[in-house]
């Protein structure tokens, strides 16, 4: 299932974003250069970060060796692609062939941006557009095949909103855009509890521009690298309580008026799935408008069992990923 949601978030985020539609949703399509170039630069690229003694990658680096070689090999294929896919947009754009350009990387490029920066915009959309998202749903799923009554009062939440009437559009229950933004608060609460526990982005780091002093008074030098661990403030007991292991979606609710419930505002410097501040993920609202769709589209058709009952392992590269993927088996749901 990880393997099927990945295809489908790199098809969507071509789309978005580049204007072109891979197919790599296509199960007999091979997976596309670009993707196996991404992620081996993308394992090795995490893998510096454990490693104890800088020096040695360092090394192998200078010398063109190991892992540093076959880096050096897959940001080459990286390039070389994203640099071909520009070429031909520019193309299009400069002989008039798009009337409208609605992707982003045709308002980039109209808007005078080219070269080295263009080329890493492309790289940035699809590693924030791909695997975060695809993580995250791989992680709910598996959540919800161990929690009936979650998964229940999602498909409850989709009924009521099915029924309303209050739907737009085509899909599961003519769920729209602003029932999905504004309603199905419910799988919105599964999502950020599941993100809490398997952050897509298990740890990030930034690095200070000048001297400074954090709020707890810790120096920080010009240089230095800060580094935050979301994986382990979503199980801090002194945030998320004695429960926090648990699975518990009613935690992002409140009690509103006329005994009504809300979802919970929370400090995104306690929940930083999203970065927060000026530094905050300009595609959070497109990334949970994508997620919910894509669950609420599944959850209401297809029922799913792991075929292991072991747990899943969380491996935290760039972007986490469940190790050997979700294998389950499928059955759709018959209605009465």
């Amino acid at each position: 299932l990880q393997e099927v949601l990945k295809r489908f978030t790199y098809d969507t985020i071509c789309k978005v974003s580049l204007g072109i539609d891979p197919n790599c949703l296509d199960l007999s399509v091979p997976i596309p250069t670009l993707i196996t170039a991404f992620e081996s630069a993308a394992a090795i690229s995490a893998m510096r970060a454990t490693n104890p003694i800088y020096a040695i990658w360092k090394l192998k680096r200078a010398l063109n060796l190991g892992s540093e070689k076959q880096l050096k090999q897959s940001i080459n294929i990286l390039h070389e692609v994203v640099e071909s896919i520009i070429t031909a947009k520019q193309e299009s754009l400069n002989n008039s062939i798009e009337v409208e350009n609605h992707d982003l990387l045709s308002r980039f490029l109209s808007g005078g941006y080219d070269g080295e920066l263009a080329r890493d915009m492309v790289i940035s959309f699809i590693m924030a557009g791909r695997d975060t998202t695809a993580a995250a749903m791989t992680w709910l799923f598996w959540l919800l095949s161990t929690d009936h009554t979650a998964r229940e009062s999602i498909t409850s939440e989709l009924a009521s909103e099915a029924g309303s009437g209050s739907g737009s559009g085509s899909g599961p229950g003519s769920l729209g855009y602003e029932v999905l933004k504004k309603n199905m608060n419910y799988l919105h609460a599964c999502l950020c509890e599941a993100m809490r526990l398997y952050p897509p982005v298990a740890w990030d780091s930034k690095h200070a521009l000048n001297n400074d002093t954090l709020p707890d008074g810790t120096k920080v030098r010009k240089g230095d690298r800060v580094t935050y661990f979301p994986y382990g403030m979503g199980r801090m007991e002194a945030i998320w309580g004695e429960d926090r292991f648990r699975f518990k979606p009613d935690r992002w609710f409140v009690k509103g008026s006329n005994n009504t419930r809300k979802l919970k505002m929370v400090n995104p410097y306690e929940y930083p799935i999203f970065q927060a501040g000026p530094r905050v993920c300009l595609g959070k609202e497109m990334a949970f408008i994508q997620m919910k769709y894509v669950m609420a589209s599944i959850v209401n058709r297809f029922d799913f069992e792991p075929v292991s009952s072991e747990p899943p392992k969380f491996v935290p590269l760039l972007t986490a990923h469940m190790a050997g993927g979700l294998r389950v088996k499928v059955k759709e749901i018959l209605k009465k």
